[in-house]
């Protein structure tokens, strides 16, 4: 196409609108290519149905995920996308699994109502093992919008102290890191931040009833990633029941910085920042 996301991009939505049977779905390479469709973003998808009952099921993939690869290569900007986001005008997921993924396309477009959905996805996650699902879980089942830690059984739940939110693929680096330090944490993946999964949260604090610590990680810097939109939920909804942390890079006027080696020693840090308060 034409090297411009924003005719592109205007091209898919209108085509959404026509054709409303048609799964449409529009591609960043890198989700930061996005930011050139902005007005798009702005003008059309997150506000049409507010201003003129327009209603699009259009797909956004933007693969975001802090994975070294410089800063113009790593963030999608999902801090713009949420911060447009009220009254269910879009939806926005992270999935982490195979099988998640499909059902979240799946439920696009089996759903009666028509709503823009954006997909955040890291690509180291296209070839990741953890990532995998077996054949049974997309026969069956739906998109769960939070994803509970499935190396923790019941017997081990009572020994929870902290509970680690997140999305994306740090999930499975925290996951990992936390075994090496036999941790009694457990790390839930929240695989839609919007509409944010309250409901389904609270079901799963209650699966750790000795849990006194909410830790909210993410790989974007603090002033970037969900955290800004999350915070305000987490508080009102858990602030008198557990004492919330956050944990993430610290702010910065970049994405992302641009060299490899920082960014493992960067990344390093996080993941031990969050066994702190473990």
């Amino acid at each position: 196409s034409l090297l411009s996301e924003y005719a592109a991009l205007g091209f898919e939505y209108g085509y959404s609108i026509a054709n409303p049977d048609a799964m449409v779905m529009w591609e960043g390479q890198f989700g930061d290519f996005v930011n050139g469709a902005q007005i798009i973003i702005d003008q059309f998808i997150v506000s049409a149905a507010d201003k003129w009952k327009q209603h699009s099921g259009l797909t956004l993939l933007l693969p975001h995920g802090m994975e070294g690869q410089g800063p113009e290569h790593s963030s999608a900007r999902i801090e713009r996308v949420l911060l447009a986001c009220a009254e269910d005008n879009i939806q926005v997921a992270n999935a982490t699994t195979a099988a998640q993924y499909f059902h979240l396309l799946r439920r696009q477009m089996h759903r009666e109502d028509r709503i823009p959905l954006f997909v955040f996805t890291p690509k180291s996650l296209l070839r990741a093992r953890a990532a995998q699902s077996p054949i049974a879980e997309l026969t069956s089942g739906s998109f769960e919008e939070l994803l509970d830690d499935p190396t923790v059984d019941d017997a081990q739940a009572a020994e929870v102290r902290t509970v680690i939110l997140c999305s994306g693929k740090v999930g499975y680096d925290m996951m990992e890191r936390r075994d090496e330090a036999e941790a009694a944490a457990a790390v839930v993946r929240v695989e839609q931040l919007y509409p944010f999964p309250k409901s389904a949260l609270a079901v799963t604090l209650d699966r750790y009833p000795n849990a006194r610590t909410l830790v909210w990680l993410q790989e974007e810097p603090e002033n970037m990633g969900p955290w800004n939109f999350v915070k305000g939920r987490l508080y009102e909804a858990h602030g008198d029941s557990y004492t919330i942390q956050r944990v993430s890079r610290h702010e910065s006027g970049s994405p992302a910085t641009g060299s490899a080696s920082i960014h493992k020693q960067e990344h390093a840090e996080l993941l031990d920042r969050v066994l702190e308060h473990v």
